[in-house]
């Protein structure tokens, strides 16, 4: 089987496993399931790279992954007038099971979400040298770049019987450059051991408040999943991300993660590490020697 076939497979899975946890009332199981197969797809969308899917197949799985976005938000908001049926999500498999040789219209007048450049570890280099190229042969940066999508935070998970949920106010990051970077955000996301994703990953709003060396966010991020219920060895990971407007995308400027020991309530300072974001924690380079950290605060509900 052709590494194209084995990836639409694997999408095939993620979306059938999502839509039957969500037909079980596994609500929380199907949002993890649905935002991170709509990532999937949108990276697969915006990728740059020799791709295997032709412009109208990157469009209808863009569209699905805006289905799958709206399905998760219908879950997350019952009050919701936009409401985004299970039944109608269920008529888009036959379209990612058979992507590669669809071609009727898709069923919903729905749009791919707009473009925004998601790289994965370490792609910040190459574009870095690409852009480099770029100036050297005269191109310009007048080019406008997509707004960024606004910040992703989820709400707090309904509570458990004698389950802990976590929640961890993002309160400042230090920087020796902090006035120089454009907007700025947080990504958390929470890996097992071998880096891979056990929830949908979090954007937070763009911070507005610099001082001196400080990015100041302020913001509460819910994690989404019951403390007990993470695996040995499973990290919380917080990346910087800003925009470099001389090249035209996103970077990850540092990031920083937090282990299973350290979820206690309080106050934390947790050291930064040079980029590309080593989510296995194999081989962790110190951002700087200076005093300057990731400023946190946790907060621990249990239901008795």
């Amino acid at each position: 089987m052709s590494d194209v076939n084995k990836t639409v497979q694997k999408w095939h899975a993620s979306f059938k496993k999502g839509t039957d946890f969500d037909s079980w009332g596994q609500l929380v199981e199907a949002i993890d399931e649905y935002q991170i197969l709509a990532r999937q797809l949108q990276k697969e969308v915006q990728s740059t790279n020799l791709s295997d899917f032709t412009e109208e197949q990157k469009k209808n799985l863009g569209k699905i992954a805006t289905c799958l976005e709206m399905r998760s938000a219908s879950l997350q908001c019952t009050q919701s007038k936009e409401e985004f049926k299970l039944e109608d999500l269920k008529k888009l498999e036959l379209i990612i099971k058979n992507i590669l040789t669809y071609n009727k219209e898709f069923p919903f007048d729905v749009q791919p979400v707009p473009l925004r450049k998601i790289l994965a570890p370490g792609e910040e280099e190459n574009l870095e040298l690409e852009a480099e190229d770029d100036a050297a042969a005269g191109a310009g940066s007048t080019e406008a770049f997509p707004p960024r999508a606004p910040g992703t935070l989820l709400p707090r998970l309904p509570s458990e019987p004698r389950m802990t949920l976590l929640t961890i106010r993002i309160e400042k990051i230090g920087l020796k450059d902090a006035g120089q970077c454009i907007d700025p955000y947080m990504s958390i996301s929470v890996k097992d051991m071998n880096g891979v994703d056990l929830n949908p990953m979090q954007d937070t709003p763009v911070a507005t408040r610099k001082e001196d060396t400080y990015i100041h966010f302020s913001v509460d991020v819910e994690i989404q999943r019951h403390i007990e219920k993470l695996p040995k060895g499973a990290a919380i990971f917080f990346e910087f991300k800003h925009y470099k407007p001389k090249k035209r995308f996103t970077s990850t400027k540092c990031f920083a993660f937090m282990e299973m020991d350290e979820i206690k309530p309080g106050p934390i300072v947790i050291e930064l590490y040079k980029k590309p974001t080593d989510f296995k924690r194999k081989k962790l380079q110190l951002l700087t020697k200076k005093p300057l950290y990731l400023h946190l605060h946790q907060t621990l509900h249990k239901d008795s």
